[in-house]
């Protein structure tokens, strides 16, 4: 029986996916796997029980992977559950920027007294631009930024687009392999990209720069992006018209030229129903089959379906070849093996998974010097 915690609101649609071997708690200390949304996981303590988390949605700023990565926990996002969800928010900001529609609405909500005449005389003020023909740059053409491409080219905008990692899927974007070379010839920037240690404020001063006069920035991505006060200064001087974004903070409330929202990207009851059913997809196919699908802290790792018979995972560290040490250790103790897969993080910590004619590993595996270096094991069988 596994038992499953949630820090966040899950969908139902996510927790019906669990059948009878699997229950719910509420005490994150006895469970065998996390569902979690938004919550901050880095202060929390991981019990020896705690074997993998899944995030429903994208970003995982909130968990400590590599912390999680040294105790053995296997940590999954759900990408692409959620990117129809951004992709209509990013295009709904988009319009909101080139119409000037905050401000109209906030004007045609201070209307009193002969409203039809003062509508026609004061609409002048609120007069924008069409989108068609313009230019959208993409920063980061992953799940998010390639449904954004597609819809904004369906509405006559040239796309271009900068993604070191970026394989043509025949979308037709034209991909530059300079940033600022691109920034300069976009009417629209949109950032579609993780926040970590590479990304944080990367959006500074001296890209700011090299955009073109008077372009829209827009961030549905994370607010660690953009350099607050870089952008404060772009925004003064006219380099950038207008910023929109999905993440208020303290430094955009109330300034000029800024459009807020309240994190609305993946908040559509479609996209937490996908987020859900998908994260929970993935702690059934890790704990019944060992398989590492859409983990952000251990590579892919994919066996199948565990069909018939035994399978053994262990988390390990400091084997140089951890497949063939493996083998050797369970061979040592006449565990016949008919199978064996393995994966490599770059700080030495692996993933090995077996299959195996039986699950009785004796106890003196796991003594010594062998016992020290295996960090998690589990047995699987159908």
């Amino acid at each position: 029986m596994y038992k499953i915690a949630t820090l966040n609101k899950i969908s139902p649609a996510g927790l019906s996916r669990f059948n009878e071997a699997y229950i719910t708690t509420d005490k994150t200390e006895e469970a065998d796997g996390i569902l979690v949304r938004s919550q901050d996981m880095h202060e929390m303590e991981f019990s020896d029980d705690l074997k993998a988390v899944a995030r429903a949605g994208a970003g995982v700023n909130n968990i400590p992977l590599d912390r999680c990565a040294q105790e053995g926990i296997v940590v999954f996002n759900t990408p692409g559950a959620n990117a129809n969800a951004v992709k209509e928010l990013v295009l709904c900001g988009l319009l909101l920027a080139a119409r000037n529609v905050p401000a109209a609405l906030d004007w045609a909500k201070t209307l009193t007294e002969d409203v039809s005449k003062t509508v026609e005389k004061g609409k002048s003020q609120f007069a924008g631009h069409e989108i068609m023909g313009k230019t959208l740059g993409i920063v980061g053409l992953g799940a998010i930024g390639r449904k954004v491409a597609a819809a904004a080219k369906a509405l006559g905008m040239e796309i271009v687009g900068y993604d070191p990692y970026y394989v043509s899927g025949g979308e037709g974007i034209s991909v530059y392999t300079d940033l600022e070379e691109m920034l300069g010839i976009c009417d629209y920037i949109t950032l579609h990209l993780p926040a970590n240690e590479t990304t944080k404020g990367m959006v500074d001063s001296t890209l700011f720069a090299a955009m073109k006069d008077g372009a829209v920035l827009l961030n549905f991505s994370r607010d660690k992006l953009v350099n607050d006060m870089d952008l404060a200064a772009a925004l003064e001087t006219g380099k950038v018209s207008q910023y929109v974004t999905d993440f208020p903070n303290d430094n955009l409330v109330g300034r000029k030229n800024v459009i807020l929202l309240p994190h609305l990207g993946a908040s559509t009851e479609e996209a937490e129903d996908n987020c859900a059913a998908m994260a929970a997809d993935e702690i059934r196919n890790y704990f019944e089959n060992g398989n590492i699908i859409n983990s952000v802290n251990f590579p892919k790792l994919d066996m199948g379906a565990l069909e018939k018979g035994i399978r053994l995972s262990f988390i390990v560290k400091d084997m140089a070849d951890p497949a063939a040490e493996i083998l050797k250790m369970l061979s040592s103790v006449d565990v016949q093996v008919s199978k064996v897969m393995a994966s490599r993080r770059p700080d030495g910590i692996s993933y090995v998974l077996v299959e195996a004619a039986s699950e009785n590993v004796p106890a003196l595996l796991f003594k010594g010097e062998n016992g020290a270096k295996i960090i998690k094991y589990r047995a699987m069988e159908k």
